[in-house]
């Protein structure tokens, strides 16, 4: 058996043949919880890693040699957030009233605050990602730029094949790789800071969970006054015959920078917002009218001259054809 202090702020090993001594090392990492296994005997627990002086998030490989179940009670929070991912071997975690199977392709969050069982097959050896709850609280608080009220809590399955998540995967596999060199520069802790920081970033940006969508509004560009301007122009004369040339006054800039700035903050050329906010307008007085009121005549009040082309558009905006609002807005 062979172990060294985590306080170092360098490289950890621990191994331990015992269950009470895998139990308490890995308590030292992530926080308390329980510990079943089936043949106490057969325990091989191995844990090798880097801890990350900055914010104390731990990066490394961990197995326990014989089938094991990790159990986490909400009475008793985990201290840090696990993320793990199988070198080799599968674990499956039972939360949320389902099961979540975890391979190579496959990873698990555990989040603290919630009951949960991870079970670990003997034969499975796994990168784990443990990052302090304080730390990234922080982290989310900064970007968010306010107080968070309740605990971060990550969807558990993270698709470590595809997407952000794997890119988020690719950067844990580097850091772990490069940290295992001897006097690499991301030794320096002003480095690692920056890393560390980028890597909770990153978590909490790739992979989903309460605050994502509060973190994707908090994130997005502010709006210039000249896009609000153009913007205000279209909502008070889109029952006018304007024209992009008129916007492109309203807003004071050149046609190039209005289009950029409507195609980054409202996901459409400027004609085609006008278009959106007409046939929507049209949509609202349909259905609050409720009457046998002739559709045409709304349709040309908004600026439709070419009723089948409307019509037409209609139908691929809103999933039905002007009659069809019309028909129901009078059953209802």
């Amino acid at each position: 058996m062979s172990s060294h202090n985590a306080s170092d702020g360098r490289g950890i090993q621990a191994l331990r043949h015992d269950v009470e001594g895998a139990l308490d090392w890995m308590a030292t990492i992530c926080g308390p919880h329980g510990l079943q296994v089936r043949r106490p005997r057969d325990v091989q627990f191995n844990h090798s890693g880097t801890v990350l002086r900055s914010m104390a998030s731990t990066l490394g490989f961990v197995e326990y040699g014989t089938d094991v179940t990790v159990s986490i009670n909400d009475a008793v929070p985990l201290n840090c957030y696990s993320i793990s991912l199988p070198v080799t071997g599968q674990q499956e975690l039972a939360a949320r009233g389902r099961l979540w199977l975890s391979d190579c392709d496959k990873g698990l969050i555990v989040s603290p605050h919630e009951v949960q069982d991870l079970s670990i097959a003997g034969n499975c050896r796994k990168l784990i990602v443990s990052i302090p709850r304080a730390a990234l609280r922080q982290v989310l608080e900064g970007l968010l730029q306010r107080p968070i009220d309740e605990p971060i809590a990550f969807q558990p399955e993270m698709d470590a094949a595809n997407g952000e998540q794997s890119a988020w995967w690719r950067m844990v596999k580097f850091l772990v790789s490069e940290m295992e060199r001897t006097g690499g520069w991301l030794n320096h802790l002003q480095m690692v800071g920056d890393l560390e920081q980028a890597l909770l970033k990153g978590l909490l940006l790739a992979q989903p969970h309460n605050y994502s969508d509060a973190l994707t509004e908090a994130l997005r560009p502010a709006c210039p006054h000249y896009l609000l301007r153009a913007r205000q122009f279209i909502h008070d004369h889109a029952q006018d015959d304007i024209t992009l040339e008129d916007v492109e006054r309203a807003a004071g800039v050149a046609r190039p920078k209005l289009f950029a700035g409507f195609k980054q903050h409202f996901g459409l050329a400027p004609i085609a917002y006008l278009k959106r906010f007409r046939l929507e307008a049209v949509r609202r007085e349909i259905l609050a009218d409720r009457s046998d009121r002739n559709v045409s005549s709304i349709a040309m009040s908004w600026g439709f001259s070419h009723l089948g082309r409307f019509s037409v558009e209609y139908k691929a905006m809103f999933g039905e054809t002007p009659s069809q609002t019309l028909k129901r807005a009078i059953r209802a």
